[in-house]
């Protein structure tokens, strides 16, 4: 049985670091999207083209082929979780900093935060292996995405995730504990341990996708063993500040710093004074450069590795340049005082500015080998397969080579790779994963994680996939729910980004870190006949919880008493919490987006994929994999509106119900679609077209009550003329009128990101506003606020933010009793009924809170994070 294209896993959001702006991918660099949008997952179409074979289509499989271009679609939507951010203009350094002290200094509400997902969340739960979930690929126990990984020898383990922080193992892996939390930035850029046993922490996501975030510099834990991060301990002072760290290497008494603000170094002895800037390839696009307010200006200093010669530390290379492309990517080393591209003499590394992409080095413990894995601008904007250059060794031990490539995507694809299809092959997300180390042990031995891990024991001659995709497509696959992932051994999570070799017992480990969490095999590990491992652990236990929500649902356990939670995840689908269990299943699988649940029946859920491709299951999606024999088992329906299938919908598409009739939904692409048979709904073809935006512009946020709708929507949507409005009317079709808002008009000219009705009067409601002031962001009609009110349908609106700090605010919700809970990207703040002024709810780190809702009584208030799980509090609490 083969699967010809992966679901498609996305990445969107992770916690925010506080003193950032965002760190993506400009439009004039970012790959578009195609002519077709992916929809429902590559399961739903094996089901599909069985039942073409028998004769028998499926009528809910029809319309929604996964046809796109996943390393595309990650670039789309990387741009487009930027936009909400930055748009109209460019943000100034400095402004989650400042959002952050604010918000700190708010009082306080009452109640306590209660964390619901810090439990095993298992991807492969047998409960679930319906037609949409990714149950039985082998993945195990999951949780949010890992940034960098680091180990001793002695059985601590340090993972740094992309938004919640960084966490500490004293086992080997598992019972994790948070380390970083009292930090203003919770995104990992790097982590790496010094010779004498410190833990370095570069803040700021360097994989310039959809969520990664700058940081605010760089930390030093002296005792990794027993402390804690804290700001005290930041090396230099603000120079990194609002940066993104892709590696921390050491040499000769110096740590040097990869950065999105080019390459830096500093003492590792004197940790106080400032980081020295050693090289920025067009320093007028810096801060207080001449070009700094260019909106190309985050992408032009980008930084991705440095190699130390081990012979000689004064012996240096640097890796610059920008995934997409840019002149001024390159190879440099200094000569003199100065530093000069390097034209020559690399052997089979290229020296073009074409082939040098984003880039990570390794050097064998012995100095005698240098490693390096090669993301090629060239192959990523013309080779649909890969953007691979390839892997390369230079056997002097110098970074300055001569390096021979010892690896291609081609050849990692015969090495018992998952990733055999053409336009998804090895390497075709380079730029956005890649790891690489070498087994301190034994020069030859050699990991190293693209979308898959791969490794080599006789220097690069021969590889073997020893971490596949999925196990999907293997001879050895089964969705049988007696096992976990048929004949086929446990693989790890997908899209991989840290890695370390670490001892526990004596015995040595390799930790890798990606989309999924963390994992670990024995370095001298077992391999099966295809060359995959046969050992992988995941460390995901619960007890770490970085999985980074779009949404949540809550809706009455039918089956197990109590409250059923669920909410979409990045890259890790839809988890579904039932009122007993104690370990979290995944329904649907790929990146989940919006949510709809049923208040009085927890298993009628509605999940969105990505671009408006919506899922609808009454029964939770519970299955035993019948489906891939008998279509008709099948319990999760594709329902997508039409504009899924013609790419006019944003990657996270708004998606709401009607707060008067759980039956009636709203959902925004270039059309308002409305649908009145609730989770009864079969097809796409029941959607009904109320509004049309016009070509060009998409919806951001929708909201019904009682057959009232209001519908944001931006376009264009980036910083190059940028526009937004609002557009209200009735849920028949009648009445729709487009609001007047001005460019310099009450409402900013920024991103418009969420809608709260009044549920008692639908002519009264709220409007969160996203993005920075025009304080910190320079762009037309940036305006000043970002909660808003109008009492006569939006026809005015009134500026309600007043000590509301100046932070990006996602959603926001009416209480039962008048009250508003507002989501921003540093937490939830709420406003009390009859008062003016905010209070910040409970004490969650500075992590992204992305949606609001209550319980079916309305007594509780649930928040979806971007980085650390899903938290809920007692409303009667908040005062």
């Amino acid at each position: 049985m083969s699967v010809p294209t992966r679901r498609r896993r996305w990445f969107t959001v992770c916690a925010l670091t506080a003193s950032a702006a965002l760190a993506v991918i400009p439009p004039s660099a970012a790959s578009g999207r195609g002519a077709n949008p992916f929809g429902v997952r590559v399961l739903g179409q094996l089901a599909h083209e069985r039942e073409q074979s028998a004769g028998a289509a499926a009528p809910h499989l029809a319309a929604e082929d996964d046809d796109g271009n996943e390393a595309d679609e990650i670039a789309e939507g990387a741009d487009q979780y930027a936009e909400a951010r930055t748009s109209p203009g460019v943000v100034a350094p400095g402004a989650y900093g400042a959002a952050w002290r604010d918000l700190s200094r708010l009082r306080s509400t009452g109640g306590d935060w209660h964390h619901l997902t810090g439990l095993p969340y298992d991807s492969d739960d047998r409960r679930y292996r319906d037609i949409d979930s990714n149950s039985s690929g082998g993945s195990g126990d999951v949780t949010g995405r890992m940034a960098a990984v680091a180990a001793d020898d002695d059985g601590y383990v340090y993972a740094g995730s992309a938004g919640g922080g960084v966490w500490r193992s004293r086992g080997g892996g598992g019972h994790w504990r948070p380390i970083s939390d009292r930090l203003p930035a919770q995104s990992t850029g790097a982590l790496a341990l010094d010779g004498s046993g410190r833990l370095w922490l570069g803040t700021g996501e360097a994989t310039t996708n959809a969520d990664a975030y700058l940081g605010s510099g760089v930390y030093v834990l002296t005792h990794p063993h027993h402390g804690t991060f804290s700001s005290r301990g930041r090396v230099g002072g603000d120079e990194l500040d609002s940066t993104t760290i892709h590696e921390l290497r050491f040499g000769g008494g110096t740590v040097w710093a990869a950065t999105s603000k080019g390459v830096w170094s500093h003492s590792t002895h004197r940790l106080s004074g400032a980081w020295k800037l050693e090289f920025a390839p067009n320093p007028e696009f810096l801060p207080g450069g001449s070009r700094a307010d260019d909106p190309d200006a985050p992408y032009k200093n980008i930084a991705n590795d440095i190699a130390v010669d081990p012979k000689d530390p004064a012996k240096v290379v640097l890796a610059i340049g920008w995934r997409s492309g840019d002149d001024y990517n390159g190879f440099y080393t200094r000569s003199g005082h100065t530093w000069t591209r390097i034209t020559s003499g690399l052997g089979d590394l290229p020296a073009d500015a074409d082939g040098v992409g984003a880039v990570t080095f390794a050097r064998s413990a012995d100095g005698s080998r240098y490693y390096a894995i090669d993301q090629s601008p060239e192959q990523l904007n013309t080779n649909p397969d890969s953007g691979l250059e390839g892997i390369f060794v230079s056997k002097s031990g110098s970074p300055t080579g001569p390096w021979t490539k010892i690896a291609d995507y081609k050849g990692l694809a015969a090495s018992g790779s998952a990733l055999t299809s053409p336009g998804y092959m090895p390497g075709v997300q380079a730029w956005y994963n890649q790891f690489l180390t070498v087994d301190p042990s034994d020069p030859r031995h050699v990991y190293a994680g693209l979308e898959e891990v791969y490794e080599t024991k006789d220097g690069g001659a021969t590889w073997s996939t020893v971490g596949p995709y999925w196990n999907f497509g293997f001879s050895c696959w089964s969705i049988d729910p007696a096992r976990q992932t048929g004949d086929c051994h446990q693989t790890t999570h997908s899209d991989q980004h840290g890695v370390a070799i670490g001892r526990h017992h004596g015995k040595s480990y390799v930790y890798v870190g990606n989309d999924g969490g963390v994992y670990k095999r024995p370095v001298d590990g077992s391999q099966d006949a295809s060359g995959h491992a046969t050992d992988w652990t995941s460390l995901n236990d619960g007890t770490i919880d970085t999985l980074q929500y779009y949404s949540v649902g809550i809706g009455k356990d039918p089956d197990h008493g109590g409250l059923s939670v669920t909410g979409g995840l990045q890259d890790n689908g839809q988890s579904v919490l039932r009122g007993d269990d104690k370990v979290m299943g995944s329904n649907f699988g790929g990146d989940g987006g919006d949510t709809l649940t049923d208040p009085g029946n927890g298993c009628n859920i509605a999940e969105e994929y990505v671009y408006l491709a919506v899922q609808v299951t009454q029964n939770c999606a519970v299955n035993d994999g019948g489906w891939v024999s008998d279509p008709a088992k099948a319990t999760s329906y594709g329902v997508a509106p039409a504009d899924n299938a013609t790419g006019e919908a944003r990657f996270i598409a708004p998606l709401a119900a009607d707060l008067k009739n759980p039956a009636a939904w709203v959902a925004g692409g270039r059309h308002v679609w409305v649908q009145n048979h609730g989770y009864a709904i079969r097809s796409g073809s029941e959607w009904t077209s109320v509004h049309d935006f016009g070509e060009g512009r998409y919806a951001t946020a929708v909201a019904a009550s009682g057959g009232r709708i209001y519908a944001a929507w931006c376009g264009p949507c980036n910083n190059q003329g940028f526009a937004r409005g609002i557009a209200v009317g009735n849920a028949d079709g009648t009445g729709w009128h487009d609001i007047t808002l001005p460019v310099d008009g009450t409402v900013p000219n920024r991103y418009l990101s969420g809608f709260a009705v009044d549920p008692k009067n639908a002519d009264h409601v709220f409007l969160a506003v996203n993005g920075f002031s025009r304080h910190w962001t320079e762009g037309p009609g940036a305006g000043v606020g970002h909660v808003f009110e109008s009492t006569n349908g939006g026809t005015t609106w009134k500026d309600i933010s007043a000590d509301l700090p100046d932070v990006p605010t996602d959603s926001a919700l009416v209480t039962a009793d008048g009250g508003l809970a507002v989501a921003t990207d540093l937490g939830v703040v709420y406003r009390a009924p009859g008062r003016t002024t905010w209070k910040r709810v409970g004490d969650l780190p500075a992590v992204a809170v992305l949606q609001l809702k209550t319980s079916p009584d309305g007594g509780t208030l649930y928040a979806a994070t971007h980085g650390r799980g899903i938290y809920s509090v007692k409303l009667r609490h908040l005062r």
